[in-house]
């Protein structure tokens, strides 16, 4: 039996000394409990660092609850046009497509960019982008153009959103489990706030108007009611964005945080004195460090399999029904505003995972395994045929399965909670030294088993999103992307 010891966390606002076993005699299977003794560990950490950390996640989410809470503005401004049925998925889509795209390069190249600067660009810019946003709930361009318009917003912000959580959540992992949740409980919370702001404006705006007028469609005749709404939306999300920007400056001007990420921002300089003494020395062999990172990111892609996938699926799932189907589940109490009601049922999903993503704060309810939270990945699958059976907008006359709104909300609830939960579990286990024996103790692959589980979070988004127009097709038995 092989027993090292070490001493890890020190420089994370938290002494924690670890004995840990990375290979126990007579067990082949990776998945069975290790045999970690810790002696010391503060399980909070620096509260100040964990803020900044739980600013961070909601910043690296910011933008795609704002668009997404946003859908009943943005579908008024497509009052008439063709793609109006459709846009949610469009939407899911084209953000999701660029997270993959960008989080894919943000990983391969994340060695040779500072993490530090990728962090602050990313998030000036998406202060910037989204303060355009709210610049545009004062115009009224045609619908045509407004779609494309958006679009290319969220294909921008996305791609702002994959350079941030790359370097956030690298440094998450390299200061420890408690920051990793603490970003990740962050994520889940500014969905629950923007969500507020749109229930609260979207009361005000149908107060004192008769049920039965509105039940004809979600969108407000003038779309005064949504316009506001998303006003308030996009102006709290760019002063956000401002606040978390000054925040983050302030923790990279720490000491711990200088000593903490020093690996990565060392290995940049080294990089830098490398290429400048191979220009000098044309002649000699060049080095291929791209290749020895490439490697490094395949064999922790394949080493950290099953958190990855399991990861991926969780939220391909969760993006097959939410929101692009969901927006069309109507209430069965005609004295329930449709507004109101899509505005509550976002509220509801974010609550769910924020509570789920929350639960993984108490150790007794964090499961290591990995081969058990695939289990509880692959068993959300049935999500999908249930939500299919609640009160869908049909193209046809179809009575609901489930034609209780309180039973809808419940199992909007148990989709967020157990996705926040899950998601989470995935997040927490790939990059631990102590539980994840598969790293066998190499700290140099933290950060990127951390990246990469979030890439593969970033697919799983995609395939969910591009998955919502095929269980369209199945809902309106339609051409998904055109109507």
């Amino acid at each position: 039996m092989n027993i090292r010891a070490s001493a890890t966390g020190s420089d994370a606002g938290g002494s924690v000394h670890r004995i840990s076993t990375q290979e126990v005699l007579g067990q082949d299977d990776n998945d069975r409990i290790s045999m970690e003794t810790p002696l010391l560990q503060d399980m909070r950490g620096d509260a100040r660092i964990r803020w900044v950390y739980f600013m961070l996640g909601a910043a690296t989410l910011l933008s795609w609850n704002a668009m997404i809470n946003a859908n009943s503005f943005f579908m008024s401004r497509l009052s008439g046009s063709p793609l109006r049925q459709s846009f949610s998925s469009y939407l899911s889509s084209v953000f999701t497509a660029s997270n993959v795209v960008a989080l894919g390069h943000a990983i391969v190249t994340s060695k040779q960019s500072s993490p530090s600067r990728r962090a602050f660009w990313s998030t000036a810019l998406t202060s910037a982008i989204v303060s355009i946003l709210f610049l545009t709930t004062f115009l009224h361009p045609s619908s045509t153009p407004f779609f494309y318009f958006i679009m290319i917003s969220a294909f921008s912000l996305s791609g702002c959103a994959s350079y941030l959580s790359n370097s956030v959540f690298a440094g998450a992992a390299l200061f420890g489990a408690p920051y990793m949740q603490s970003m990740m409980a962050g994520q889940a919370a500014v969905a629950v706030a923007v969500s507020g702001v749109q229930v609260i404006s979207s009361a005000i705006s149908v107060w004192g108007t008769t049920p039965l007028a509105p039940v004809t469609s979600d969108i407000d005749s003038d779309g005064k009611a949504e316009e506001k709404s998303a006003r308030i939306f996009f102006g709290i999300s760019a002063l956000y964005m401002i606040a978390t920007l000054l925040a983050y400056k302030w923790l990279a001007s720490l000491q711990v945080y200088t000593k903490t990420m020093g690996a990565l921002e060392d290995d940049l300089k080294a990089r830098v004195v490398s290429d400048e003494a191979d220009e000098r020395q044309a002649l000699l062999p060049a080095a291929l460090p791209s290749t020895v990172e490439d490697n490094q990111i395949l064999r922790i892609f394949q080493t950290n399999l099953i958190y990855n996938f399991a990861v991926g699926y969780v939220f391909a799932v969760t993006l097959a029904v939410y929101p692009a189907i969901t927006v069309t589940i109507k209430p069965t109490n005609p004295n329930t505003h449709p507004l109101l009601f899509s505005a509550v049922h976002f509220l509801v999903f974010s609550s769910g995972d924020l509570l789920g993503r929350y639960s993984c704060s108490f150790p007794k309810l964090i499961i290591w395994s990995a081969r058990r939270i695939l289990v509880l990945a692959v068993l959300r699958t049935l999500f999908i045929p249930v939500f299919l059976l609640c009160n869908v907008e049909h193209s046809f006359p179809v009575t609901p399965f489930i034609n209780s709104d309180l039973v809808y909300m419940l199992l909007l609830c148990a989709l967020g909670v157990s996705n926040g939960y899950v998601s989470t579990l995935c997040m927490l286990g790939a990059p631990s030294l102590e539980h994840n024996i598969r790293l066998r103790g190499r700290q140099e692959d933290v950060d990127v088993a951390s990246t990469v589980a979030a890439f593969c979070l970033i697919v799983g988004l995609a395939v969910g999103g591009f998955a919502s127009f095929g269980v369209r097709a199945v809902i309106c038995n339609c051409n998904p992307f055109a109507s």
